[in-house]
């Protein structure tokens, strides 16, 4: 898997979201590098994680999506004298 990298707005955002935290949350103050640092640390070793669950959810609506279009299809059946 390739790394996963974020723009240079959506690293503001998020560097100021894991700020606000440490902020909000710890009362503590965090700068931009080390805020920085710790999202892609978090990128790294636990991106996958994410990625992955964001796929299993992304599969299980196609499932479902594909299902309710076979049921659609299947409604559509004219009834003939072989059933």
């Amino acid at each position: 898997m390739k790394p996963i990298k974020f723009d240079r707005d959506e690293t503001k955002a998020i560097v100021a979201e894991i700020q606000d935290y440490f902020r909000l949350e710890l009362d503590q103050s965090i700068g931009a590098i080390p805020a920085e640092m710790l999202m892609q640390f978090f990128a790294e070793k636990m991106g996958a994680y994410f990625y992955n669950r964001g796929l299993h959810d992304a599969q299980a609506l196609v499932r479902k999506k594909i299902d309710d279009v076979s049921d659609e299809i299947f409604s559509l059946e004219r009834p003939t004298k072989a059933r």
